[in-house]
């Protein structure tokens, strides 16, 4: 492997994942430079809850008292009925064998991407820059740029989400799978939810039949991301509902959930239909990998995208820490991550019911 110092590393993506892989090698010495199409870097949508094993990462990476300023803890997260009424309240599962690690933290997306981003040196991130070709040669590859640019790497790193150009190029298509379900997500006041959110910082999620609702706190902001997951036979991946609709979803629901969406107007609501991707054969080849939604998208169902795309990176920089060179350090990472987050994959197509024993255990994440 050529010194660290020399390495030509470029990231297709400036997501969670793209940009935590490039703070994650900038630990190890390495610089990776940022490609992302959007003319400029931001994420919108729900709040996460961060995992125990991913905080351990920002500790590594120099960046947990950062995030510390953009996060706030939680031990417990709660099953609702529709009505309103307390189904099961439970720890956070532990996602390895130290039972310590029973919680989460919460933070709004695009906090978090801020975070990663304000690690970096602003000359490493490339914005406007839409990936059109990637040739592949013994050990190295060219990327070019619709822009007209183009460059040279011995690492290209695809993290440019479930409709991955780099996944697709190299590994042949994977066309998203559509799970029969639309999200209608938004951030309100706490005032908005009537009621519903938790005061003790816990994730709630109401649940009537097939309808799903969370309400996750970002105290910070002194808001809560709301999010109904609802059936729909409509597929088209930003469908056009109406108000109507989303009140429909929740019409099994108790009167103060009904008058949270009826207080609310349909342009406050981003809608989507819920695509993920079937697990692929393999997502490295000696000078090309995949981390996050690129590599292993998954629904929302077990809280593990974001999660995975943020310990996708740890492992890799690890892996290259630990190699001779960048082919070996692909395979190290590939078998280590691959495994787990084809599990995740698989859990996370479960939707949650008030029938199941429980949401998420701690047999499903080791």
């Amino acid at each position: 492997m050529k010194e660290k110092s020399e390495l030509r590393v470029v990231i297709i993506g400036g997501g969670i994942g793209g940009a935590a892989a490039a703070v994650a090698l900038q630990k190890e010495g390495i610089r990776a430079d940022v490609y992302e199409q959007a003319p400029e870097l931001k994420e919108v949508g729900a709040g996460i809850g961060l995992r125990p094993p991913t905080i351990n990462y920002f500790k590594e990476w120099g960046a947990y008292e950062d995030l510390e300023k953009v996060t706030t803890h939680s031990d417990y997260m709660e099953i609702l009925t529709g009505a309103g009424e307390t189904h099961s309240k439970e720890r956070w599962p532990a996602m390895s064998e130290n039972q310590n690690e029973r919680y989460t933290r919460f933070v709004h997306r695009a906090d978090l991407l801020d975070t990663l981003i304000a690690q970096l040196p602003p000359e490493q991130v490339h914005l406007s820059h839409r990936c059109s070709q990637i040739l592949h040669h013994e050990d190295y590859v060219e990327v070019h740029f619709e822009n007209g640019h183009s460059v040279e790497a011995d690492l290209v790193i695809g993290a440019d989400g479930i409709r991955s150009v780099v996944r697709d190029k190299i590994f042949g298509e994977s066309k998203p799978v559509y799970s029969g379900y639309h999200a209608y997500r938004l951030l309100v006041s706490e005032e908005q939810t009537y009621g519903w959110v938790s005061k003790d910082n816990n994730l709630r999620i109401a649940i009537e039949g097939d309808v799903q609702v969370y309400f996750l706190p970002l105290q910070l902001r002194k808001q809560v991301s709301l999010d109904i997951t609802a059936p729909s036979t409509d597929s088209s991946p930003k469908p056009v509902v109406t108000k109507q609709q989303i009140l429909d979803s929740v019409k099994n629901f108790s009167p103060a959930m009904i008058k949270i969406v009826e207080s609310l107007t349909l342009e406050d609501f981003t809608c989507r239909a819920l695509y993920d991707i079937d697990p692929i054969e393999r997502w490295s080849t000696n000078c090309v990998t995949l981390v996050g939604d690129a590599a292993h998208t998954m629904l929302h169902n077990i809280g593990q995208g974001a999660n995975a795309a943020l310990q996708d990176a740890g492992a890799l920089a690890v892996a290259i820490r630990e190699s001779d060179t960048i082919p070996e350090a692909l395979q190290k990472y590939e078998a280590q991550r691959k495994p787990l987050t084809t599990i995740y994959q698989q859990l996370s197509r479960v939707f949650p019911k008030l029938e199941m024993e429980s949401v998420l255990t701690e047999k499903d994440f080791y």
